[in-house]
Order: structure tokens, then C-alpha cells, then sequence
């Protein structure tokens, strides 16, 4: 049993990812004599670090601007911009630098271990753990926190209640609303969750016989809505994912939701153009090619078997040469390439890499020491809190940023 002293000595951390772990390995290094305690729910520590990135884990995005950072973040820009100020990106890579993990930058921004591995970052967190004397305890599931005096009594089930001075709640994102009663208990409210980042489902459209066909711009709308993403596009045997769509679910997560994910997505395979500037350009590739036939020839660089599905959906036939090419089925054909409607009826998680959105409202946390508005003693650190950003190492690095700023225990 726990005395009073080391009780009032004491931090308790409520979930084994990302946020949670960083927490308690620098709670634990800055502040010598503090016991920390990590409680996970599982019986896995670190499981989205894992499998992120695709095993290889998508540890931060190599932005040096908080303004253009926060741009990434649908909900939690504001927030965001003032505890960017505090451990930011150069912070992150300089943090695992300092204990041997370095960091290396894509083309397109993200930043992975130079190993190509998750289990690099697992094994660093894991090890600053066991260092600075971390206590991990799995399969443990806390039920309720009761403030008592200057610290907190936290309630687990089937196991004997524990007593500490500091709590930082980092449970990640819960798909339910009613799963945040124990925390709505102690007066915090929450903006109701809904999923982000998922891929969309178009049963029985023919579109899905193309799976595994890329396009390394596409521009995505959902008709009706002022919401619209350009960048990679993936055809599955489901129906579409890619960045562009990922992208689009985020920014839409809520809109999506109310519409119980039944709309119609727009893609216009050939951003650079709208219908009408394709339609002044047309008669330039007419002239061009007149003598060739449109199956084979296709001048924009699109995948093949995706121009020859474009050309079936248009009505177009094998050996219709571009100089034969009827008004119809040519205005049909360039509404495809601009402006192709997909009917879409449902969702797929994103792999393994499940986010929510909505969470702990952010105006009931100071961005500057993660510390509770209204229960002083109480932090928040990862997606518990109504903050998430689009795939490409957004997410983690408000884990770590938060994480970091909640082990100052203010």
C-alpha cells in the first residue's frame, strides 16, 4: 500500500500509445523522485505506433512552419498554434536524435525512421521507460477518477484503487460517446465523435474491377458540399482511397456522418483542367491525333486501363479514331475526365490506423500546460481531446507535443 507521501509524489497515466508513453518517460526524466505509472487498458503497448506508416511509422511531417502545421489539423488548428510553440517538429526529430533513433524526410514530407521500422520507435519509447523507471501496467481499465484533496483516487476494475497527485488521462479516441462518462463526470463536456480518415465504399460500381490502379493527382469533391482535396488517388476493390480521399474524409468527417455516408464523389481525373478549359483545348488533340485511334492514344498521361474504362463509361467504342469521335459521346467522355460521379454507400477504416474526431472540448484545456480548466491536477495528451489531423505524420506529432507539455506537470 501507497502512503500519503508517495501517493502526493505520484503521476498516474491513463493509456499505452503514443501521448501516453511520451508523457510518462519525460514526466519521469524531469522530474526525479516522481513515480510514474503508465495503465493500459490492452494487453499491447504502442499498437498504432506498430502498424503505422505500414510497420514502418509516420513519426511527424517535415513542416518548420506552425502556420502551415496547423493547416493540417481539421479540428484543432487554434489550439494547436499556441502548444506548437512549446515542442514542435525540429523538437521531435532532436528528442529521438538525442537517444540514437534518427529521422529521414520523403518526397512528399513524412518523417520515418531511417530503419524503415516501427519497432525502432517502440524499442526507444519502451527502453526511456524501463531508464527512467517507468511503472507499466497492462489489462488495466479505470472506471472512474474521484478527486480527493490535492491529488485524485483512480478507480480500476477488478483491482484496488490508487491514489496520486497528478493524472493525465491519453486513452486516444473513443468511437462512443457515452464511453467518455468517467470523464464527463468530473464536469468536462465533449464534442460527440465521429469517424476521420477512412476510405470510401461504391458496392457493385464497375470502377472496383480496376483495383490497384493509381493516378497521382486527382482532384475529389462531395457533391453538394464546398469540401474538395487533390493528390494520389487509389482504386481498391472496394471502391477509392489514396491520400486525396483520406484527406477528404477528415475535412469532412462530420458532414460525412450526417449524411450516414451515402453521397456522390466527384473526381476529376485531370486537376489542372475543368470541363470548359478542357473543352478549348480538345480540338488541339483532335487535329494532333485524328488518325489515331482513341483506345490506344491517350494524351494525358492517365493509367491505361483506367483511360479504356473512361472510354466504355463515355460509350466509346474500340476502333473510333479521334478525328471520328461523335459530339456525344466526346462531351460525355470530357464530363468523365472533369467530373465523373461515383455514388458512395459507406466507409472502411483506414488499416489499423483508426482516428476519431471530436473528443474533450479544447476550450476547457490550456494549450500551454495541458492542464484541466476545470480539475487542476488533470491533463490530457493525444486524440482524447477534439484535435486530429490528416495522414502524414500529423497525428503523432500532436501526441508527442501534447505528451511533452503535459510531463511538465505545469
Amino acid at each position: 500500500m501507497m502512503n500519503n507521501t508517495q501517493a502526493n509524489n505520484r503521476l498516474i497515466v491513463i493509456g499505452g500509445g503514443a501521448a501516453g508513453f511520451f508523457c510518462a518517460v519525460n514526466a519521469a526524466r524531469l522530474h526525479p523522485g516522481l513515480s510514474v505509472t503508465v495503465m493500459e487498458k490492452t494487453g499491447k503497448l504502442l499498437s498504432k505506433v506498430k502498424v503505422s506508416g505500414g510497420g514502418r511509422c509516420n513519426v511527424t511531417h517535415h513542416l518548420h512552419s506552425i502556420a502551415d502545421m496547423t493547416k493540417r489539423y481539421p479540428r484543432g488548428e487554434r489550439f494547436l498554434k499556441k502548444a506548437f510553440t512549446r515542442f514542435f517538429v525540429p523538437d521531435t526529430i532532436a528528442w529521438y536524435a538525442e537517444r540514437g533513433v534518427q529521422l529521414k524526410v520523403e518526397d512528399d514530407g513524412r518523417m520515418f525512421p531511417l530503419t524503415d521500422n516501427s519497432q525502432t520507435i517502440v524499442d526507444c519509447l519502451l527502453r526511456e521507460a524501463d531508464r527512467h523507471g517507468v511503472i507499466v501496467r497492462t489489462h488495466a481499465d479505470v472506471t472512474a477518477l474521484e478527486k480527493t484533496g490535492e491529488g485524485w483516487t483512480v478507480h480500476l476494475a477488478g483491482a484496488p484503487a490508487l491514489e496520486a497527485r497528478y493524472v493525465c488521462v491519453a486513452a486516444g479516441g473513443f468511437a462512443q460517446g457515452q464511453k467518455f462518462g468517467w470523464l464527463t463526470a468530473l464536469g468536462h463536456s465533449i464534442e460527440a465523435p465521429a469517424p476521420s480518415l477512412f476510405t470510401f465504399n461504391m458496392p457493385g460500381n464497375p470502377v472496383t474491377e480496376l483495383m490497384g490502379v493509381a493516378v497521382t493527382q486527382a482532384q475529389v469533391k462531395i457533391a453538394g458540399s464546398k469540401l474538395q482535396e487533390t493528390g494520389p488517388l487509389l482504386i481498391t476493390h472496394w471502391g477509392m482511397s489514396g491520400p486525396a480521399v483520406l484527406r477528404l474524409s477528415a475535412w469532412g468527417a462530420r458532414y460525412l456522418q450526417e449524411q450516414q455516408y451515402a453521397f456522390t464523389l466527384l473526381v476529376n481525373w485531370l486537376p489542372a483542367y475543368n470541363e470548359n478549359s478542357l473543352r478549348d483545348a480538345w480540338p488541339q488533340w483532335r487535329l494532333d491525333m485524328g488518325k489515331q485511334a482513341i483506345w490506344t492514344k491517350n494524351p494525358f498521361g492517365l493509367p491505361q486501363r483506367l483511360w479504356q474504362f473512361l472510354l466504355q463509361q463515355s460509350g466509346i467504342h474500340e476502333n473510333v479514331r479521334w478525328a471520328e469521335l461523335p459530339a456525344k459521346e466526346q462531351n460525355k467522355l470530357m464530363r468523365n475526365l472533369t467530373a465523373m460521379e461515383f455514388p458512395v454507400k459507406g466507409k472502411t477504416t483506414f488499416k489499423e490506423e483508426f482516428v476519431t474526431c471530436g473528443g474533450i472540448k479544447l476550450s476547457e484545456i490550456d494549450p500551454q500546460t495541458m492542464q484541466s480548466r476545470i480539475a487542476p491536477g488533470l491533463y490530457f495528451a493525444g486524440e482524447v481531446m477534439d484535435v486530429d489531423g490528416i495522414t502524414g505524420g500529423f497525428n503523432f506529432q500532436h501526441a508527442w507535443t501534447s505528451g511533452w507539455i503535459a510531463a511538465q506537470l505545469a
